[in-house]
Order: structure tokens, then sequence, then C-alpha cells
């Protein structure tokens, strides 16, 4: 890391820690935990900003190249922005937030506030790209439009949900609904898309609304290949020799429960040395990242195992919003 940088982190912690105490001098043995934890927070947060803004210009590629000059529109929030422009005379950038801002509240409530500032700055910078930055129009083939645009499109939401942020705040309403209805993420997805695709087919055309799905459907599919299923839930098994750290982390500060397994490695001759516990938890895709950076800040050498989880039924999944 730059040599600056870590100057001022150094002053940072320094700082953080003789304000906790003021009776004796601060040590170096202290200081050092905290730093690496800093650093590690500032790394993540540089590449989650990264993607949201490589996610931001390629939503804004795919909807000023390809949908917005021909008149055609997407599902979520997006879409049912681009259905409003078609019939106020609002400019896309501000339907883009007023769209938004319900979902925004709504994710502060279920996931947590800071995944919603950071969402309300991605949501921001694609209105202030949409208005200001001048894409040209790639083409005028509607099968074109359809699949190109819904895969620049799919790929700037599958970015910014890397970036721990959302541009379209639909999936959030889908994740609420779940766990109020039997219904999974997708099924609330594809109910609301039905809905918005209705409207364009009796505002605009039928033409245009068979289009729209197939913009849809090629927005999704990127959007699964970026980030692997927004909807999935991920097992992570955890293993490492700081066990009790993450589990009072993860049980404390992201407000996840996890189960503990007894193991044992099985590589070397000294089996009793190997002794240790085994972490087993279930987090949305929405909250890997942080949990990736939390464990990160107590032990870059955890041994992580991450696995799609088809189905869940019972334990602790529903828990109360994280802690920033």
């Amino acid at each position: 890391m730059n040599p600056i940088i870590s100057k001022l982190l150094v002053t940072i912690a320094r700082k953080r820690l003789e304000g906790k105490s003021t009776q004796k001098p601060v040590s170096k043995k202290e200081i050092v935990p905290l730093v690496r934890r800093l650093q590690v927070e500032l790394s993540h947060t540089l590449s989650e900003y990264f993607f949201i803004i490589v996610g931001v210009f390629s939503a804004g590629f795919g909807l000023k190249g390809f949908l917005l000059p021909n008149h055609f529109i997407d599902g979520g929030a997006t879409g049912i922005s681009l259905l409003l422009e078609n019939i106020t005379s609002l400019k896309l950038g501000i339907l883009l937030v007023l769209v938004n801002i319900p979902f925004i509240i709504l994710a502060s409530k279920t996931i947590s506030l800071k995944f919603a500032l950071r969402s309300i700055v991605a949501i921001s910078f694609l209105a202030l790209v949409v208005h200001y930055v001048n894409y040209p129009t790639i083409t005028e083939d509607k099968l074109l439009i359809a699949v190109f645009g819904g895969f620049f499109l799919g790929l700037g939401i599958g970015m910014s949900i890397r970036g721990r942020s959302v541009i379209d705040g639909t999936e959030v309403l889908a994740i609420f609904l779940s766990r109020k209805l039997s219904l999974t993420i997708g099924d609330v997805l594809l109910i609301i898309n039905i809905i918005i695709f209705s409207f364009g087919a009796y505002i605009l055309s039928i033409e245009t609304a068979l289009y729209a799905i197939l913009t849809y459907l090629a927005a999704a599919k990127t959007v699964d290949f970026v980030v692997d299923g927004v909807e999935e839930y991920v097992g992570v098994t955890i293993i490492s020799e700081k066990d009790e750290e993450l589990r009072v982390m993860m049980t404390e500060k992201l407000r996840r429960a996890c189960t503990i397994y007894a193991g044992k490695g099985g590589f070397g001759k000294n089996e009793k040395s190997y002794d240790k516990n085994i972490i087993y938890t279930v987090v949305t895709r929405l909250e890997l990242p942080r949990l990736k950076t939390e464990i990160d800040k107590i032990d870059r050498k955890a041994f992580i195992i991450m696995g799609v989880v088809k189905d869940i039924k019972g334990g602790m999944i529903k828990r109360k919003p994280l802690k920033d």
C-alpha cells in the first residue's frame, strides 16, 4: 500500500485508540491489528465503488446507446422510469431517482442503512450519467437493441450489486415480499415485471412490450452471470484458527446465526494439533461481500467454502438489520 496512505491509517488508528484509553500510551502491538482492519476496509471500499462506477457507466450505455433513442423499455424500476418518461414531461434522470426512493427506504430497514446510502449514491450517479453523458446511438435494429440494451443494463445492475448497492430497487422489494409471502424472490420479480410489461403493451404497443420482455431476459441472464443470482442464498463454511472471534463477529455485528462443527484436520501426523471449530452460516448474495470483508479483518488466511443454497426451511434466516 502507498506509504502516505499507510501513515494516514496509522494516525487514524492511533487517535482511535488514544480516544478510548487516556491513562497509558498506545503501544505498537495495539495499533497493528487496527491498522490491518482499516487497510482491509479501505481496499474493499475502493473495489466496491469501482464496481459501482463501472456498473453505472455500463447501465448508462445500455439506456442511452440502445433503449432510450428507440423508445424501448425494460423491467424493474428502470422499466417503470422509462414508461413514465413516455407519458410525462419529466427527464429519465429525475424519474430514476424518484421511482427508486421507496425501494431505498425499504432497503434501509430490511438490509442496512449503509447499503441504502451506497445505493442512493449509485442511483444518483446513474441519473447524472444519463442526463449529462452523450452516448452514441449504436443501432436501430430492434432485435439488437433488445438483446444488447438488456446486456449492458444487466451488466450495470450486476456490477452495482457486487459493489454492495443497487441501481434498480425492485430486487429489494422482491427480497422483502418473499419474506412475507410464500413466494421466491424470482417469483416476485416475475410478477412485478409482468405488470410493467402489461402497462407497456397498453401505453406503447404490444410489439414494444414483447421486445421489452426480450430485453428483460437478456438483462436478467447477464445479472445472473455477474453475481450468480442475487435471489439465492449462499452457504458459507469457514475454517480458521480465530473461530471464536469470527463467531462473535457474525452473531453480534452481522446479527447472523451460525452453526459450529467440531472438526479435525486430515493433513499432518499430529492430529491433536489440528483440532478446530468449523463455522457454517447462510447469507444472501447481497450480504456476502460484507461477510467476506469482516472475515478479512479478523483472519485473511481463513479457508472459506461458498455454495449456492437452493432451498431453506426453518432456522434463523430472518434477522435484524445489519449494524454498520
